[in-house]
């Protein structure tokens, strides 16, 4: 059985490629990710929050216009750049350290195994600040509006409660980010091995679909932790510990499922994207990269 990608995909390729596919991932599915965290935090009194994830955007153009939407964009696409191209880069690594040295492959468990690692390291390094900030832009453009872009809330969160503050909700994010990568980047490259043994074609529309079922898999299996790491990073912050006993108060077991509908809406799509844009990513700068190589190389000798 052949890898999922090339083993000699150099890392510097994989974190450009990845860094590349996030960014374009995370601005074009934003609304749906705006929606799904409205509707993750807490109610305000009177105020019901509708669950179609279409309606809450809708509402929220009607009477805050397209620039609300888009609130807290600017840090989800920085954290993604950084967080998918540490993700794609350690991976990539990863995987191959835990390939089977005769065959190369990987196992399932093996894959969900890298991806989990790679999650760890990506929520460590740019995730949870990312998210922390992007989580209390949303929940603070519902009522004090005293944010006023990104880099102000960054500097008013260090100020009130220093670098734990940009790092609220690290429990929830890391076991998030540590089960998310392990179940889309594990159940995409299961995907891409069986149909490697089957000469099924890597096109386009082969890793759209793999994609989107891997953000299937992913939303369902770690949901829980999504919401928990959303309660943590609102605007003032809570504990791991306080966010898990608000749920339970506020809408008992099921409340950890909140959000479920909007959050599949958007993975199935933004799966997709992501691991198209990093094929098609990896295609455009793999012949610059060896171009370069080779250039460096023979001046060097």
């Amino acid at each position: 059985m052949k890898g999922t990608r090339d083993s000699k995909t150099p890392p510097i390729v994989s974190l450009a490629a990845g860094g590349v596919a996030g960014g374009i991932e995370a601005f074009t599915s934003y609304p749906l990710e705006f929606a799904k965290t409205r509707v993750q935090l807490r109610s305000q009194k009177g105020i019901p929050t509708p669950r179609n994830p279409f309606r809450v955007v809708t509402q929220v153009y009607q009477k805050e216009g397209i620039r609300a939407l888009y609130k807290g964009c600017a840090a989800l696409v920085v954290g993604s750049i950084a967080k998918d191209g540490v993700r794609f880069l350690f991976f990539d690594q990863i995987k191959h350290a835990f390939a089977d040295p005769q065959t190369g492959t990987l196992s399932p468990l093996r894959n969900l195994a890298a991806g989990m690692t790679a999650g760890v390291v990506a929520s460590i390094t740019a995730v949870t600040p990312t998210e922390r900030i992007k989580t209390a832009l949303i929940d603070d453009a519902r009522n004090e509006r005293r944010f006023r872009s990104g880099l102000h809330a960054t500097s008013v969160i260090w100020k009130e409660h220093g670098m734990l503050g940009l790092y609220r909700g690290f429990a929830g994010t890391t076991l998030k980010q540590a089960s998310a990568t392990a179940f889309r980047m594990g159940t995409y490259n299961i995907l891409k091995d069986f149909e490697t043994t089957r000469d099924i074609p890597q096109n386009t529309a082969v890793n759209f679909a793999n994609g989107s079922v891997a953000g299937i898999v992913t939303t369902l299996c770690t949901q829980p932790f999504d919401v928990i790491k959303t309660r943590s990073q609102s605007a003032y912050g809570t504990s791991t510990a306080e966010a898990v006993k608000s749920i339970l108060i506020d809408y008992g077991i099921r409340g950890f499922w909140k959000g479920t509908t909007m959050r599949l809406g958007r993975t199935v799509f933004s799966g997709g994207i992501l691991f198209t844009s990093y094929e098609a990513a990896v295609k455009i700068i793999m012949p610059i990269y060896s171009k370069t190589a080779q250039t460096v190389s023979a001046e060097v000798s």
